[in-house]
């Protein structure tokens, strides 16, 4: 990986808090030229830094209200292999680890009402090759969302 200086976490600092500020604000703010924000942005992507770009959207917006965190037991932990695929099929689920702990996976799912969750769990999720169990916990409220400190 690149070395990433100062300026790096500058702007990262700045563009990480407003995704959607202007490079012009940036550079003014760095003290440099909009056209070194831009190369600096651009390689910092393609380095690997940064990752992604777009908007969050909530999902109680479009009618998805429960948010839950699902741990699945599989069979045996290779078994991965074949069942994130199954997983990514299913778009409500957001969020997929490989994890150390009482789960082989942990995942994240959106579902509009009570029985659009059990549908997901009984008809898709457990009825997945390779898993032999899944535990729910529910998400009451999201209270932190953010990034990693840049130091």
């Amino acid at each position: 990986m690149e070395k990433i200086d100062d300026l790096d976490r500058k702007i990262l600092n700045i563009i990480t808090k407003n995704a959607r500020i202007p490079f012009k604000d940036v550079a003014a703010k760095c003290d440099v030229s909009r056209a070194a924000i831009h190369q600096r942005v651009q390689r910092l992507i393609d380095s690997g830094v940064i990752v992604g770009s777009g908007y969050h959207v909530n999902p109680k917006t479009l009618g998805f209200h429960i948010s839950t965190y699902i741990g699945i037991k599989l069979e045996k932990g290779s078994l991965y292999k074949e069942v994130v695929p199954a997983l990514e099929k299913i778009p409500e689920v957001v969020e997929c680890h490989f994890t150390l702990g009482p789960y082989t996976l942990l995942i994240r799912l959106f579902a509009k009402n009570d029985e659009h969750l059990m549908q997901l769990l009984n008809n898709q999720i457990q009825e997945i090759p390779g898993v032999v169990s899944t535990e729910t916990l529910m998400s009451l409220e999201e209270r932190i969302q953010r990034e990693i400190p840049i130091e």
